[in-house]
């Protein structure tokens, strides 16, 4: 006789924990299976190098997410960063110096100076983050296309481009900056103080400042993080095309959002982690590239990433409402 107490499987908490997984998987061995360039040496490369760049932002956007947020201005900041940084680097550096570095403090004082001013906007201003990061998505691309007046900045000495295109015993420099951010941002959200405060005030605003937390400093403090993360993006990208373009970054607020949300972090607030936003990362990397590897019009490849989020979104609206926990 079976007994009635035995605990049934939870499908909807597998295919949370683990379905991006699987998903990545499945497509791997599919775009393999289609084309065998696809797990050669150079590919894998070329995915990985690629992902590392929005990746590292997606680190920092899992931060805003986990506090019911979204920064829609992740892109253009890539491209303001950048320029910013280049423009800093080739004025005030000789060439094969510490132009590199110059323009790594530039880009990083640059994007938390622009996360801080979204961060208050939305604190101070009881601005809603959609506004606040849309608004920013216009002004951080206008002002990007103000700095060289569109035109793009070159002649990057080579210790720069060393950044986004040199290796480490065989393993690309972004690939390994990615790994370093990613795990330092997994120690920050599981094994400390501030980590536990951003799931509390992602959880229950509410009943976060009713014991004690400072939510208008948490809240502030993911947007810095974020566009600190989507500074140091700009920088990695202008090293790695060689020159910092007016147009870099267009398109990265949907690939990262897309990482998070896939990755399992939900735009409830409270719910995801680092390690989810690494698959669903890779996975974006890998769903595109295979597309561009069967010849798949560009133009789809926007289409395609966009019904997965969405179906995402609805998964994760399913789940929560199957838990009666949509809206707490």
């Amino acid at each position: 006789m079976t007994d009635a107490r035995t605990p049934r499987f939870d499908w909807l908490r597998f295919l949370e924990r683990y379905g991006s997984a699987i998903v990545l998987v499945a497509l791997a061995l599919f775009f393999a299976a289609q084309n065998e360039r696809f797990l050669s040496a150079r590919n894998i490369s070329n995915i990985l190098t690629e992902v590392s760049i929005y990746g590292v932002i997606a680190v920092g956007m899992t931060f805003v997410i986990l506090t019911r947020g979204v920064d829609l201005a992740v892109g253009s900041l890539v491209g303001f960063s950048g320029i910013v940084a280049a423009v800093a680097s080739t004025s005030f550096a000789a060439p094969d110096s510490a132009g590199w570095l110059i323009a790594l403090v530039v880009a990083l004082a640059t994007g938390a100076a622009v996360g801080l001013v979204h961060g208050k906007a939305v604190t101070w201003l009881a601005v809603p983050p959609f506004i606040v990061t849309l608004g920013g998505l216009t002004v951080w691309r206008g002002a990007t296309l103000m700095v060289n007046d569109g035109a793009p900045v070159s002649g990057l000495d080579a210790s720069f481009r060393w950044w986004g295109s040199g290796q480490v015993l065989g393993v690309p420099v972004p690939v390994l900056v990615f790994a370093a951010v990613a795990l330092a941002g997994y120690v920050v959200l599981r094994h400390t103080r501030y980590g536990r405060h951003v799931y509390a005030v992602g959880g229950n605003p509410e009943a976060a400042r009713l014991a004690g937390l400072d939510v208008k400093a948490i809240l502030s403090s993911v947007y810095v993080l974020v566009g600190l993360l989507s500074g140091l993006a700009g920088f990695l990208l202008s090293a790695r095309l060689g020159s910092a373009e007016a147009v870099a970054g267009s398109g990265y607020e949907l690939r990262v959002i897309a990482s998070v949300v896939i990755g399992g972090a939900s735009l409830f607030g409270g719910l995801g982690g680092i390690g989810g936003t690494v698959v669903g990362a890779l996975l974006i990397g890998v769903l595109t590239n295979g597309l561009v590897v069967m010849n798949v019009s560009a133009y789809l490849q926007q289409v395609v990433i966009g019904v997965i989020i969405v179906a995402a979104v609805a998964f994760d609206t399913y789940a929560k409402s199957r838990r009666g926990v949509v809206g707490s």
